[in-house]
């Protein structure tokens, strides 16, 4: 049972880390990446709906994201979108595609975004202490019947995960920190 907890813990905090990679890839290092528009909403049909659903995104050029959206009533609804995610980019619209150029980034704008990145790192790592919290008063909960000893050693387990959890989340950020300080 206990075994099944910490398993339970290990899903978690890959969860977590898959949630911390679409974050960082949301962050712009002036190359065109489909996924910088991956936190876009567009309000379309009365809802928020992801850009990618309602369009597909390529990347023609090194610093150029094309969308094309399948349903032309929604293009000013995508443009309006991507203009008010203050990601810094200014889409120009021709026929049903958006062509968006990836503007290069001034020193101040990748130290923001360095900022930005390691924040989102700590949330992550706070998330991950909070699972192994969550995960210990579980434990406490069957201590009567399972004993100190095996509590104490499963305890021991949950924190080497959440270690080396934390160790890929400052690994991820170290990387996104590279890549938007090369020019």
């Amino acid at each position: 049972m206990l075994n099944q907890l910490v398993d339970k813990a290990r899903q978690k905090m890959e969860d977590t880390m898959t949630s911390l990679k679409r974050d960082l890839d949301s962050i712009s290092t002036g190359r065109a990446h489909p996924n910088l528009l991956d936190t876009i909403r567009v309000e379309v049909y009365g809802q928020l709906m992801p850009i990618t659903q309602i369009g597909s995104i390529s990347v023609p050029e090194a610093t150029m994201l094309a969308v094309q959206i399948w349903d032309r009533e929604n293009l000013k609804a995508a443009e309006k979108a991507i203009i008010n995610a203050n990601l810094g980019f200014n889409p120009m619209i021709d026929g049903t595609t958006m062509r968006i150029a990836i503007p290069k980034l001034s020193e101040e704008r990748r130290r923001d975004l360095s900022k930005l990145a390691k924040k989102y790192g700590e949330d992550k790592k706070v998330a991950l202490r909070n699972i192994r919290r969550d995960i210990l008063d579980d434990f406490k909960k069957h201590e009567k019947e399972i004993g100190k000893d095996q509590i104490h050693s499963f305890t021991d387990i949950v924190q080497k995960i959440t270690d080396e959890f934390a160790k890929k989340t400052d690994d991820a950020v170290a990387i996104k920190e590279k890549d938007l300080m090369k020019v």
